[in-house]
């Protein structure tokens, strides 16, 4: 009775397949077994291994790629660079310049070049503007998308949005409330239409660095003592210009008797140069053809303006706005005027 037993614990333990060819029958009193060679032993112990070590190799594999998943930016590298559509100089030149920082550029970097092919910029064209302009790495992937949208509300479209990108990169890491700060004062204050406004700011991008009140008083001076009309600003692309600028040659002029203030029905004594050729003619044009004067007038006329100008901030408490005679010609437009006049412009007051 205890062989019958036994014989059947084994049976129970084994797989009676008579194909197998790991397995015999032999004899265990008056009942056949199946006996099993070893080596089966061996195989079935070595698939069920293997496959726990699998299950169990898939789930640890899972648990490391989760937290992978939750970061957005993916590490920088040569071969990563050349992929985007670098050759291997650019792709250098780009690795070098980042991993000299280890800092911020060197987190966003991919997002940031990864924006700027968005923006169907060429490889070369994006190593020029970041070589032009390095704060760029260390704007983000998102924060650059808000200033594209930004300028796609400023009117611009496919084209005009990557050739001022490419002229002027640094319009990149302006805050969007610094933009949309130079926009009211433009529509605001200098009573500029929608598209004029979309217009300097394709021509004269850096105005959104321009320190607010200088470009009040930029457009004040223009168009209150010069009597140019935003038109003509515009067209003359006059806030590529410093105030200086744009002061300096003007009252050269005055002084010489070729150019006056219109009055308030637009009418001069003479026919006052207009300012495209006051601004854009280079010095030697300028003095020569325009002022018909020399050098040597020009220059002492500069060393007695830089006088006078400290002259004036130094009476005025060291801050110098307008001088008294420019407010007095400034009272000379009225309300009437068909493009504003002073609705157009609140002029600041001395305190």
């Amino acid at each position: 009775m205890g062989a019958y037993f036994t014989a059947r614990q084994i049976v129970r333990w084994t797989v009676t397949s008579d194909a197998s060819p790991s397995l015999s029958h032999i004899k265990f009193g008056r009942y056949q077994i199946l006996h099993l060679h070893p080596v089966y032993f061996m195989r079935h112990s070595c698939s069920s291994s293997s496959s726990q070590s699998i299950h169990h190799s898939a789930q640890v594999n899972h648990d490391k790629a989760a937290p992978v998943q939750k970061r957005p930016d993916t590490v920088l590298s040569l071969q990563s660079l050349v992929q985007m559509g670098f050759d291997e100089a650019q792709a250098e030149h780009i690795y070098s310049t980042v991993a000299k920082t280890r800092g911020i550029s060197a987190k966003h970097a991919p997002s940031t070049l990864s924006a700027l092919f968005e923006l169907n910029l060429n490889p070369s064209s994006i190593l020029k503007l970041l070589d032009k302009c390095p704060e760029v790495y260390t704007v983000n992937e998102a924060h650059i998308q808000k200033r594209i949208n930004k300028l796609r509300k400023l009117g611009f479209v496919e084209g005009g949005i990557q050739r001022v990108v490419a002229h002027f990169p640094r319009i990149l890491t302006v805050p969007v409330k610094k933009i949309e700060n130079v926009e009211l004062i433009l529509r605001e204050k200098c009573l500029f239409t929608t598209q004029q406004i979309t217009d300097i700011f394709r021509d004269c991008p850096s105005v959104v660095l321009e320190d607010h009140y200088q470009l009040e008083y930029k457009f004040q001076y223009v168009y209150f003592k010069m009597g140019v009309k935003q038109p003509e600003m515009v067209k003359s692309k006059l806030f590529r210009f410093t105030l200086d600028e744009v002061r300096r040659r003007h009252a050269f002029l005055e002084r010489r008797g070729m150019y006056y203030t219109p009055d308030k029905k637009g009418h001069t004594v003479i026919i006052n140069p207009k300012l495209h050729s006051i601004l854009h003619a280079d010095q030697d044009t300028f003095v020569s053809k325009v002022a018909k004067a020399s050098a040597e007038e020009y220059d002492v006329f500069q060393r007695l303006l830089v006088r006078e100008c400290r002259e004036q901030m130094q009476n005025h408490g060291g801050t110098y706005t307008a001088s008294d005679e420019e407010e007095e010609e400034e009272d000379d437009y009225d309300d009437d005027d068909d493009t504003g006049g002073k609705s157009g412009y609140m002029k600041r007051r001395k305190k």
